[in-house]
């Protein structure tokens, strides 16, 4: 959970300082941790590697892990009317 948030802390610091090309690096250090820590769930799970449904497997997997480690509380706020709704989450 803390090398998360020290992943990210991280990574929001220094895209303040670099170069598109050094964010591109940087971003592409994300993706290959994330298939690294991801892509054995998704291989056992039964989808077939470099593929679009692979792909998606492995961002669900992160986005479940971002919601389960988030250690701050979440509010959303709901309005609209008749069917019409927009609902936020911060």
């Amino acid at each position: 959970m803390l090398r998360y948030g020290l992943s990210i802390l991280l990574f929001a610091t220094l895209t303040a300082c670099m170069t598109s090309a050094e964010r591109a690096e940087a971003a592409k250090a994300e993706v290959d941790t994330m298939i690294k820590i991801y892509s054995p769930a998704c291989d056992k799970l039964g989808f077939t590697k470099d593929t679009d449904p692979w792909r998606e497997c492995l961002l669900r997997m992160r986005a479940h892990d971002d919601d389960r480690y988030r250690n701050r509380p979440v509010t959303t706020t709901c309005f609209g009317q008749r069917g019409f709704y927009n609902c936020t989450s911060f």
